[in-house]
């Protein structure tokens, strides 16, 4: 795998994202946070508007780049990948 990891901490989520420091976010009120196998994020909440917030801030760290294929995904999401800079002959 590419090393990223996550953790719950009472009220925050700590995120090892390959950066020289863990990421460490508050959970918001209303949300239910649960970490699967270290790498699966659940989340849970009745708002869905704030839920995808939420979601949207934690992948803002790292969104999915289309060459290694690596990042923070959406369950089901397939990443589109493209050929490198020898890839156009």
């Amino acid at each position: 795998g590419v090393g990223y990891r996550a953790a719950v901490q009472s009220d925050s989520i700590v995120l090892n994202l390959g950066y020289s420091h863990q990421v460490k976010m508050l959970i918001p009120e209303g949300i239910s946070v649960e970490v699967v196998q270290n790498t699966t994020i659940n989340l849970q909440a009745c708002d869905k508007e704030q839920l995808g917030l939420f979601a949207a801030k934690i992948r803002n760290w790292r969104p999915p780049e289309p060459y290694k294929g690596k990042g923070i995904l959406y369950k089901g999401e397939v990443v589109v990948r493209k050929a490198g800079k020898s890839g156009k002959k």
